[in-house]
């Protein structure tokens, strides 16, 4: 007990569990079955997103539950809460998914308030949808308590007349469907056998993209963002996380002892390897500014251009995340990553120790396709890249794996939102060639920058996916697949370049140079901006006007509030 109690003064739950004045809000332990025993350990906030939103968040409850064990275990009293998700797929293609992207900042807020008000000692955060795991990342480096991350695990991918497939398959159907090209007995048949258990979207879409950050940034414990959903080891996971996070705390190892410039780097370096998704050039910079990092797309894009990409996963390959586990999951990428000189060996991880030495008992199977040798690529560049140019001054992003032509020029056809994008494909109302913009779509235009995955999907179904290129203001899926430009910067409801465009204005796409340029010279940009004006957006109140007021631009983050560079004191300190 004495020992317990001398490593509570330093920690911020001795505020709420020592002396006498606090008779009361130990009586509230009390009442919740707390021993005098568990009240005098650390407190340990056992964070899920779970609920019954979609089957990324389905079995996180029984997750957190293997986590608490492990805390228990390890001498802590863990103290189990739950925050949102908002779910991608569910959202995608209606106004749901203005919701998206602000749920972000929502989790981490909530798990912040959460942690802040009751004064726990450190964290163990679960997630398991698209935006919860960046969201869950940065509460932990906001508030600096230990923490440790668990992904919730990916799906195991369906089968339709005999082959693997995944929801992309359905989101594609649908395009295949409205030009005749899929039946309406097929398309029943997809949409039943493609999800078939609990889990994230099991390609390399941007749950999986960022499961792999976890593991790349050192929050994650190693091969435990690799393992699907349904695999029983993932209690062995989670427990393991629960007793690791109470070492975390003897050491005082905190997040961002963890997450540096350094870490950051190995984070990008890993989405371009994998050919991961567009979005992590959104949350890898939102992670940064909570530890009061500069980390901007142009950083992420750097990191990018000098990565190979080296895992052949879906969308733009042939596997999905259970495959790259059972041959040796996320540690076999980073070790050829860092045999080759792609990955920084010398920074921390939540197991104490650093990459270099997680990874030396890491052995090479030659006897898989999955992941190829980093000396031996599946394309010397990585499968994200960056843009900018007089279209994009602020840069944009654009994924190239499996893209087989890297350069388009055609003409620009406007689209002031996605419905009206949407339905144009749908109708076949485009032609060959057009480079279709949809823009106020962006962080504060939507608000919310939404995924275009309805529409990218449909192109791809009506065969049109290589034929036509799109650029947006706001996002795409890490489902994604085409010549499809994300994150145009600034956005067009700040007066942005994408707001100026007129249909047939000629655009230039080069993701081979990193440029995206409208052929309109300084001159005629300045004149149409003098003519442009500022346009209401649909949210006049409520989170999403709150969101719009506050959110920064894509360059940054998409963030809304100043981060660790505006803090007055940080919390696990207090």
């Amino acid at each position: 007990m004495d020992a317990k109690i001398n490593l509570k003064s330093r920690l911020p739950s001795r505020h709420v569990t020592e002396g006498p004045s606090r008779a009361p809000h130990r009586s509230y332990y009390y009442a919740m079955g707390l021993t005098t025993g568990q009240i005098h350990q650390p407190f340990v906030g056992v964070a899920s997103c779970w609920n019954e939103a979609a089957p990324c968040n389905i079995a996180l409850m029984r997750q957190a539950q293997a986590a608490k064990k492990g805390v228990a275990a390890a001498g802590g009293t863990p103290r189990e809460f739950c925050t949102i998700t908002v779910t991608d797929g569910i959202a995608m293609g209606h106004a749901g998914m203005y919701s998206s992207l602000p749920s972000r900042e929502a989790i981490a807020d909530s798990v912040e308030l959460t942690m802040r008000g009751h004064s726990y000692d450190a964290l163990v955060g679960i997630a398991g949808c698209d935006k919860s795991l960046p969201g869950m990342m940065m509460a932990m480096v906001r508030l600096n308590v230990p923490s440790v991350f668990i992904y919730g695990g990916s799906i195991l991918p369906g089968t339709f007349k005999g082959k693997q497939v995944t929801v992309q398959d359905v989101f594609e159907a649908v395009g295949k469907h409205s030009v005749g090209q899929m039946s309406d007995e097929d398309l029943e048949t997809l949409e039943r056998v493609a999800c078939p258990t609990a889990g994230a979207c099991g390609a390399q879409f941007t749950a999986n993209t960022m499961a792999t950050v976890s593991e790349a940034i050192g929050l994650a414990l190693p091969y435990s963002a690799g393992a699907p959903a349904p695999y029983e080891i993932r209690d062995a996971f989670c427990m393991t996380a629960g007793e690791q996070v109470m070492e975390l705390i003897k050491q005082n190892i905190r997040p961002r002892d963890i997450v540096t410039r350094k870490a950051l780097e190995n984070a990008a370096a890993v989405v371009a390897a994998s050919g991961g998704s567009t979005n992590a050039a959104l949350h890898l910079p939102a992670i940064a500014h909570e530890c009061g990092i500069e980390f901007s797309l142009f950083d992420v894009a750097e990191i990018m251009k000098r990565t190979p990409y080296i895992a052949d996963l879906k969308p733009g390959g042939k596997y999905v995340a259970k495959d790259m586990f059972e041959v040796g999951g996320i540690p076999l990428l980073m070790k050829t990553l860092l045999d080759h000189g792609y990955m920084h060996g010398d920074c921390m991880t939540v197991t104490g120790r650093t990459i270099a030495e997680n990874m030396k008992s890491v052995k090479w199977n030659p006897d898989q396709d999955v992941v190829y040798p980093a000396d031996k690529p599946i394309t010397v560049t990585g499968g994200v890249v960056g843009l900018k140019g007089n279209l994009a001054p602020d840069g944009a992003i654009v994924k190239v794996a499996g893209l087989p032509v890297q350069k388009f020029t055609g003409p620009a056809r406007c689209f002031d939102g996605e419905e009206e994008c949407f339905q144009a494909v749908k109708d076949k109302k485009y032609k060959e060639g057009e480079v279709l913009v949809i823009r106020y779509e962006g962080p504060r235009g939507g608000p919310g920058m939404r995924e275009m995955l309805s529409t990218t999907a449909a192109l791809y179904g009506q065969g049109m996916g290589n034929k036509v290129a799109l650029i947006t203001d706001g996002r795409f899926s890490g489902a994604t697949r085409g010549f499809c430009v994300g994150h145009v910067g600034p956005e067009a409801a700040v007066g942005g370049p994408i707001g100026l465009l007129r249909d047939g204005d000629i655009i230039e796409l080069d993701a081979e140079n990193g440029t995206l340029n409208v052929k309109l010279s300084d001159a005629e940009l300045v004149a149409r901006k003098k003519d442009w004006k500022p346009r209401e957006n649909h949210a006049g109140s409520g989170a999403l006007w709150k969101y719009a007021q506050q959110v920064g631009s894509a360059l940054h983050g998409a963030v809304t509030h100043p981060g660790a560079k505006g803090e007055k004191a940080v919390y696990a300190d207090i």
